[in-house]
């Protein structure tokens, strides 16, 4: 099984909402991590409410930091856009999904941000899966 660390500036949105989607669609091939190079210390209440219209309970989540995640290294580590915050952490495979940060953004925005997490998530699954 492969690993992959989902990194974000607060470990809030982003990073977390590309963790649970990993744990929905590929569990079987992928063990996510995700954290924050300055984490939040909690889950944004947008995040949990956006993963809840799709039934994952995102409560059961923390905010985390690097020094709570294993070291690594990772087969994938997937930064969210958290630009020049974002450490070095050693991969095989490194990416940057650049994406915007949804916290301040209204519902149907904040969905969006959500539902582009979503259709990352699987392109990578297919890739793992492709080989």
């Amino acid at each position: 099984m492969k690993n992959v660390l989902y990194v974000c500036t607060e470990n809030s949105n982003r990073s977390q909402m590309a963790e649970a989607f990993t744990r929905l669609h590929g569990m079987d091939l992928l063990e996510p991590f995700s954290a924050g190079s300055s984490p939040s210390e909690a889950v944004n209440p947008m995040a949990i409410r956006a993963m809840a219209e799709l039934s994952y309970d995102l409560t059961t989540h923390r905010s985390k930091g690097l020094d709570e995640v294993p070291e690594g290294p990772y087969d994938f580590v997937i930064t969210m856009g958290c630009g020049d915050d974002c450490p070095y952490i050693a991969a095989e495979q490194k990416e940057d999904w650049a994406l915007p940060d949804p916290k301040a953004m209204p519902p149907e925005a904040f969905n969006e941000v959500r539902d582009e997490i979503e259709r990352r998530v699987k392109q990578l699954i297919a890739r793992i899966e492709a080989g």
